[in-house]
């Protein structure tokens, strides 16, 4: 089937994305001071702050470090100006090979790790991944909130419903036993047990549902190819303490799914492919050499254009001589060309010089005797 050319283009394997709110006071400030402690602590390679002239009004950061005994990845978080909410941010890395869920997640490149930091709240739910949400108590709100995470193309919404009220044992959240790649990207929602229909409601616009003591994973906006409600429903999760085994395996095959980019990733993926600044020695030298062969064919591509200009131009004031020449003006007077009898003409000349030759001459009359 051929694809749309208005299709929108799907995360590239080696890509991780993550978006999100920091609610504490000065962000930049807890950045740069992580930044300059993971670096210490070797757990980076290196970082830099661009110029906040050519990236006002966005802050913008850049990180290295290798995973997996020297894949290389390269991460790229843009903090956004302040609100009364917060400042939001939008984080994207790539590495040198297919992304690993069970690799480090590169939000641990930017941000502390301690809990409570303030920096991981969606901007567009207000909720926090790596935690339970408990389901709102009003109903109106739970179907507001459920219907905006099913649209939500940032993050992995799963709904869990608690059969029946959980001791401690069952307040263990999901991402304790999800990869730690997907941990930052995960936001658990707890359906209480009085909750099932209200929450089964304001999902069967999007054809799925929370089976009774079960789980669902949502679609998110646009549903990825290959989702199927049923195939993404847990039928049965027991919270008790033991790791939700169907569970953990239905997060990880949605987030393998291809996946559209969402709004303003296009933009910052872009950026961190074209615009790196944080380059090794051996990089550097690539790039140079790149630059010199690209200007060495810019600047033979410039003289062949130069030499076809200068030949245009000569047969342009050549054609423009000629067409002001005045319309009246004589030409100038070539010599006559020799006239070549034709074999007609040469055969009529010999016929009436002969006959003059053959003419008798006329003799005169005598003059009379007087």
């Amino acid at each position: 089937m051929p694809t749309s050319p208005s299709a929108r283009p799907t995360v590239p394997p080696t890509v991780w994305l993550a978006r999100g709110r920091h609610t504490g006071a000065t962000p930049d400030t807890a950045l740069r001071h992580t930044l300059h402690w993971l670096k210490a602590g070797q757990d980076i390679d290196d970082f830099l702050e661009l110029p906040a002239a050519e990236t006002s009004p966005d802050l913008v950061f850049e990180s290295r470090t290798r995973v997996a005994g020297g894949v290389t990845v390269r991460a790229r978080l843009i903090l956004a100006p302040g609100t009364d909410a917060g400042r939001d941010w939008v984080l994207v890395a790539e590495a040198e090979q297919p992304w690993d869920p069970s690799w480090p997640s590169p939000a641990a490149m930017f941000w502390p790790s301690e809990p409570g930091a303030g920096w991981n709240t969606d901007p567009a739910t207000g909720l926090r991944p790596g935690v339970i949400n408990p389901l709102p108590g009003d109903d109106k709100a739970v179907r507001r909130l459920l219907r905006d995470c099913a649209r939500d193309p940032w993050h992995v919404h799963a709904v869990v419903h608690e059969a029946m009220t959980t001791d401690e044992r069952g307040r263990v959240p999901l991402a304790h036993w999800l990869p730690p790649g997907l941990r930052d990207r995960v936001v658990e929602h707890r359906a209480a047990p009085q909750q099932l229909r209200v929450a089964n409601w304001a999902l069967r616009e999007f054809g799925v549902e929370v089976p009774r003591g079960g789980a669902v994973v949502l679609p998110g906006g646009p549903a990825p190819e290959g989702y199927d409600a049923d195939a993404f429903a847990v039928r049965a999760v027991f919270l008790d303490g033991t790791e939700p085994v169907d569970l953990v395996e239905a997060v990880v095959r949605y987030d393998a799914l291809p996946r559209t980019l969402p709004d303003g990733a296009q933009e910052a993926l872009t950026a961190l492919r074209e615009e790196w600044r944080l380059l090794t020695t051996a990089e550097e030298l690539v790039r140079e050499r790149a630059l010199v062969a690209m200007y060495a064919e810019a600047l033979e591509a410039m003289t062949k254009s130069r030499d076809l200009y200068r030949e245009a131009a000569e047969r342009a004031h050549e054609a423009l001589a000629a067409y002001q020449e005045p319309a009246g003006s004589p030409s100038p007077e070539r010599p006559p060309a020799p006239r070549v009898p034709s074999p007609l003409t040469r055969t009529l000349e010999r016929l009436r010089a002969g006959a003059r030759a053959r003419r008798p001459a006329i003799e005169e009359p005598a003059a009379p005797d007087h």
